[in-house]
């Protein structure tokens, strides 16, 4: 039976990442995967250019049922960290708003300095590889696979989240630390798009691809000014995709769709130029022409001339408009969401080794701990922080 000293379990981000550090750091590391290729997922990311961290990142920026994990790692290894490793394999960069840092190029090269770090480390990588069980002894942990047994002192999962199962996502990563007595945090998924109850969906058709900046509530308090997009599903773009995580079923949200614009003073402005002007070309000057008329279909901009319009009808019109409240119907669920929210629970593991406390040699890193970062780069980054805080344990 081949040995090693270190097995990783899941060959994406945070897997490779740690697999490279702790071969360079002169562990003999295994990193297994079930796919035909490493990265999947990071492929897919950033629209192809991988939004591979974010300069603004901070503990705030996480959703954890323990806030405080996630601390000690993302102090430990920094954005500026990778950003720095990022700029030594010669790999342009760009910032495109809000901190995010995407590739110039593609993802591809991404993937291409985690195989190269991968590569100075020795890591041995087999990739179509499934692991039909894990059991643990005195000598560390003996998984069999799909033709062969191997061994190592030390266990590390990366097999992610639920997210996107068309990239091979599994549930196998919450089925170990089930099958090693740890606790795992019921999973949704997270930073995905709405979609919305029948009749309003059918009102709302005719803005399929119609987006226009925004400030997103929801019922906890929490919001996000970025861009919504409307689709033929319901609602999408950043500003749907980040409330989505503290979003429960049920709930409503609050939109806000002229953030910059004091709907009251506009009208004031216009009204005074222009009494005879229509309300809804009016409006058409700082909302989307569509997004204008289907309101006014649905009886929420009254057919007047800026003259016409009593004070009521303003303070209504102002009212639905700073505050549109939607009551989603869903999600579309893991195959679109860019992550998976809950997972191991972090109470049972280190912080700074993310070692399960009660399971010498067994570590979870990356999405399968319960840890999830906002959109834009931040769960790239929990995953290159939590997986150098493992290997430096390994």
């Amino acid at each position: 039976m081949e040995k090693f000293d270190v097995i990783i379990i899941g060959a994406g981000a945070a897997g490779m990442f740690c697999a490279a550090q702790a071969g360079q750091l002169g562990r003999r590391v295994l990193l297994l995967d079930n796919g035909k290729k490493a990265g999947r997922k990071i492929l897919m990311s950033g629209g192809g250019r991988c939004n591979f961290t974010n300069m603004h990142t901070e503990p705030a920026a996480y959703l954890s049922h323990n806030p405080h994990f996630c601390k000690s790692a993302l102090a430990r290894y920094t954005q500026w960290d990778f950003i720095d490793l990022v700029n030594r394999h010669g790999i342009a960069y760009h910032e495109k708003t809000l901190g995010q840092l995407f590739c110039d190029d593609s993802a591809q090269q991404i993937v291409d300095l985690l195989l190269k770090e991968c590569e100075a480390g020795q890591v041995r990588v087999r990739l179509r590889s499934e692991v039909l069980s894990v059991e643990r002894d005195d000598n560390g942990y003996t998984l069999q696979l799909n033709g062969a047994a191997v061994q190592a002192e030390k266990l590390v999962i990366a097999s992610g989240g639920l997210s996107m199962p068309g990239l091979g996502a599994t549930p196998f990563g919450y089925k170990v630390a089930e099958q090693f007595g740890l606790k795992v945090f019921p999973t949704r998924a997270a930073l995905v798009p709405f979609t919305l109850h029948k009749p309003l969906l059918e009102q709302l058709n005719t803005l399929s691809g119609v987006a226009l900046p925004t400030t997103i509530t929801a019922q906890d308090g929490t919001l996000f000014k970025e861009a919504m997009l409307f689709t033929h599903r319901g609602l999408s773009g950043p500003a749907v995709l980040q409330i989505s995580s503290y979003w429960q079923p049920g709930e409503f949200v609050t939109i806000d769709l002229s953030p910059v614009t004091s709907l009251d003073d506009f009208i004031h402005v216009q009204r005074e130029a222009h009494p005879n002007l229509s309300l809804k070309n009016s409006l058409a000057k700082i909302l989307p022409k569509r997004l204008v008329e289907v309101l006014q279909e649905l009886k929420q901009i009254p057919d007047v001339t800026l003259k016409q319009l009593n004070s009521k009808q303003q303070s209504e019109l102002v009212n639905t408009l700073h505050h549109w409240r939607v009551q989603p119907n869903g999600t579309e669920g893991y195959r679109t969401a860019e992550v998976t929210l809950g997972g191991v629970d972090t109470t049972q593991l280190s912080s700074k080794t993310m070692e399960a406390r009660d399971v010498p040699g067994l570590f979870f890193i990356g999405e399968v701990v319960d840890v999830t970062g906002w959109l834009g780069g931040y769960n790239f980054q929990w995953a290159w922080s939590s997986a150098w805080a493992c290997a430096q344990a390994l």
